[in-house]
């Protein structure tokens, strides 16, 4: 009998322990997380931008268009982000290109364009 009343009274002190910490309050970080990530989409679209997941990760980033998305370019430094192939050329052959579009450009496969020559293609994920 002694041990049903010790096992009985384990039993509510248990239960009552585990009341106190399964309680609803808030998670601090959590709550920071949600401000940093609305600030974070706030400031993005100040730039005229949005926030987009990107690459193998999916992380997201801030995609905003270059203002010279589209000109023709001969190298990088014709442009805000890279100077791309148009199509597939013969790296090492003379080319031009097009300045990339925004920062999603920097995944998948591209062939860059430096100094009015191809650059082999590269993939990134």
């Amino acid at each position: 009998m002694r041990i049903s009343l010790l096992a009985g009274v384990l039993l509510v002190a248990s239960l009552t322990l585990a009341g106190c910490n399964g309680g609803t309050r808030p998670d601090p970080a959590a709550d920071a997380a949600t401000v940093t990530d609305i600030d974070a989409a706030a400031a993005c679209r100040a730039q005229g931008g949005e926030l987009r997941p990107l690459g193998r990760l999916q992380r997201v980033q801030c995609v905003v268009a270059h203002a010279d998305a589209g000109r023709t370019c001969n190298s990088a430094s014709d442009c805000t982000g890279h100077c791309l192939a148009i199509g597939e050329v013969v790296a090492g052959s003379p080319a031009s290109g097009v300045c990339q579009r925004d920062i999603s450009e920097n995944f998948g496969c591209r062939q860059r364009i430096d100094g009015g020559v191809a650059q082999p293609t590269i993939c990134v994920d």
